[in-house]
């Protein structure tokens, strides 16, 4: 039985473990509103995980008033990070926007669609009350390289 179960096991084991792309950190200072307590973005093999990004605009330290204006913030933090990383807006496939007041949802929709030119990726949109900075909202998602 025990050769059974390590067969098992060496089947189920990734293929070329040892050969695994590595793991890129990408420092917070790439993203304008990051801080020093994690990493803008992880790239693990052809995944992005990009950490949570806010409309913080640097000038003030705060939203702006305009919720659209904030969602063009937090829509370019994203841009910006994606495509330091190698990636596009298109290879983003999941997002979670929270935004500090629900009303801001059509404003947000209004700006979101205008950064992608496929098929949107799967989302949700959540209420969040009070977030980081008075931020409006706050984004992050996963990007999967397209071949």
């Amino acid at each position: 039985m025990n050769l059974a179960l390590a067969l098992a096991a060496l089947a189920l084991s990734p293929a070329g473990a040892s050969c695994a792309k590595p793991v890129t950190h990408f420092p917070p200072d790439k993203n304008p509103s990051g801080g020093p307590t994690y990493s803008g973005a992880v790239l693990a093999g052809d995944t992005l995980y990009v950490a949570g990004t806010n409309d913080t605009d640097p000038a003030t330290g705060g939203p702006p008033p305009d919720p659209k204006v904030g969602a063009k913030i937090v829509l370019d933090n994203v841009r910006r990070v994606v495509e330091h990383a190698g990636f596009a807006m298109n290879d983003l496939v999941w997002v979670q926007i929270q935004a500090s007041d629900m009303r801001y949802y059509d404003a947000f929709n209004e700006v979101y669609r205008t950064y992608f030119t496929g098929p949107l990726p799967a989302r949700a949109f959540l209420g969040s009350g009070s977030l980081l900075n008075g931020a409006h909202f706050e984004l992050m998602g996963i990007a999967v390289r397209s071949k």
